[in-house]
């Protein structure tokens, strides 16, 4: 079952370097520390959709290499808890959207049972959720009181500014040059979470690249009209 989730690719642009951390400065340090091999048991994150939780977890898995693992279980929750067999042999195990499966006993057992594995083996363990550990759903006593042990932190979300910020980021990451009034365009014209933002940005790339164009205003208003009249 653990060749189930071998395969996933870890996106290419999901790097700490490409992460604005801005207002999450000590939880990027904390993961880029972990990720690097610093002790610690591990830690959760929690906040709302598109803040970058899904970023991060990939993040830690680009810098600690072979040693880590990455498990989204909003993809593999129908696989079932086997899919976790074995990972206790990883340094790092990062789990996206532990909040799946909160309350299923099968799958808390597993979880409870790899936590510990991890412990004696000096793992750790990383998960995400939509919400802190204690309003996630968790029905395991013993789990609950595991996961208590993490360090906790709330991703931050981001103002318009730091939004534009954040963009620019992703583009210069891609080699792009996003002007500041492109990205205010981008903003208006689009829907305003990052998932949606990123999603256009490599529409552009893509576009710009085809009709070598640069990232302008008038460029961006084109190919949002040609998308509108499909």
């Amino acid at each position: 079952m653990n060749q189930l989730v071998l395969p996933l690719r870890l996106a290419d642009h999901a790097v700490f370097a490409s992460f604005l951390n801005h207002g999450n400065e000590t939880l990027v340090g904390t993961l880029a520390g972990l990720s690097a091999g610093e002790p610690g048991q591990g830690c959760w994150l929690w906040g709302a959709v598109a803040t970058g939780k899904t970023h991060l977890l990939q993040a830690v898995c680009d810098q600690a290499g072979d040693r880590s693992v990455y498990l989204p279980l909003d993809m593999l929750a129908a696989a079932g808890p086997g899919v976790l067999d074995g990972l206790a042999s990883r340094g790092v195990v990062c789990i996206d959207d532990i909040d799946r499966v909160a309350g299923q006993e099968d799958w808390e057992v597993a979880l409870f049972n790899l936590f510990n594995d991890l412990q004696e083996s000096g793992g750790q363990l990383i998960v995400s959720a939509g919400s802190a550990p204690r309003e996630c759903g968790i029905a395991l006593a013993d789990l609950a009181s595991r996961m208590s042990r993490l360090a906790v932190f709330q991703v931050q979300m981001l103002d318009e500014q730091q939004r534009v910020a954040a963009l620019q980021l992703r583009a210069k990451h891609r080699g792009l040059e996003l002007p500041d009034d492109t990205a205010a365009y981008m903003l208006k014209r689009s829907r305003r979470d990052m998932a949606s933002l990123y999603s256009l940005l490599d529409k552009l790339d893509l576009e710009a690249l085809r009709a070598q164009r640069r990232l302008t205003i008038p460029f961006v208003r084109d190919v949002l009209g040609h998308d509108q009249q499909k």
